[in-house]
């Protein structure tokens, strides 16, 4: 089995790599930066291999899926940092920034993997809770997520049988909150686990076994897995 994870080099890509590989597949990881790619591979294995792209590069993104040869699976994990606050302070830099530096990159980087994906194979989107949440000030964040998980049921049908499922994460314990004072971060954690009900935030690891699962089972297309701790349920 041979899966690329686009956004592979840190957090929730990183972890899905390190176990898909240590179950016996091939893994491709790309990130942006050619540091962060070599960094990534030291800690993964044999069967790893990676590549410097830019996702939101759409010419680079196409060009390394038509290297690559045939391809099982792939797991976009892309994401744009910040767009969090509230309505009245939202500006239209940070929808764009949002639209931008992850619902166009998922949906093109699908489009690309499409010349060299097996038909039994699979792409998984990599959203986030807010998108079905009702949390105060994530109104561009749910937008952006929103708008991909809803893609998933319609892009299932129409690029069957190629399953498409997306994994939506909650407040998960990643470098994703490394631009906040730490000060900040600690008191946003805190909070998010203290709403949770099962008391505490997620890793990466939890997420990495539900991308997993939807990886490896051929009956589920369509779908989107929210793996939030039951965080939804308490907004």
């Amino acid at each position: 089995m041979r899966v690329v994870i686009v956004g592979g080099t840190t957090g929730i890509g990183l972890a899905t790599a390190a176990l898909l590989e240590k179950s016996g597949a091939e893994v491709v990881i790309t990130g942006r930066s050619a540091e962060r790619v070599e960094s990534a591979l030291k800690e993964l294995g044999d069967r790893a291999s990676g590549q410097a792209v830019d996702a939101t590069d759409v010419e680079a993104t196409r060009e390394f899926f038509a290297g690559l040869g045939t391809v099982d699976h792939v797991v976009i994990t892309v994401t744009a940092r910040g767009g969090a606050g509230p309505l009245r302070t939202l500006t239209r830099d940070d929808l764009v920034r949002g639209v931008e530096g992850k619902l166009i990159p998922h949906l093109l980087t699908a489009q690309a993997a499409l010349e060299v994906l097996s038909p039994q194979g699979s792409i998984t989107f990599v959203t986030a809770a807010s998108a079905g949440a009702s949390f105060p000030g994530v109104s561009a964040l749910a937008a952006v997520n929103g708008g991909l998980e809803a893609t998933v049921p319609g892009l299932a049908l129409e690029l069957a049988p190629i399953r498409v499922n997306a994994v939506s994460p909650g407040v998960i314990d990643t470098d994703w909150w490394s631009t906040l004072d730490p000060s900040i971060r600690s008191a946003v954690l805190s909070n998010s686990a203290a709403m949770a009900p099962v008391g505490r935030v997620g890793n990466a690891e939890e997420v990495a076994a539900t991308i997993a699962f939807v990886v490896n089972n051929g009956f589920v297309t369509g779908t989107v897995l929210t793996v939030d701790g039951g965080g939804r349920l308490k907004a």
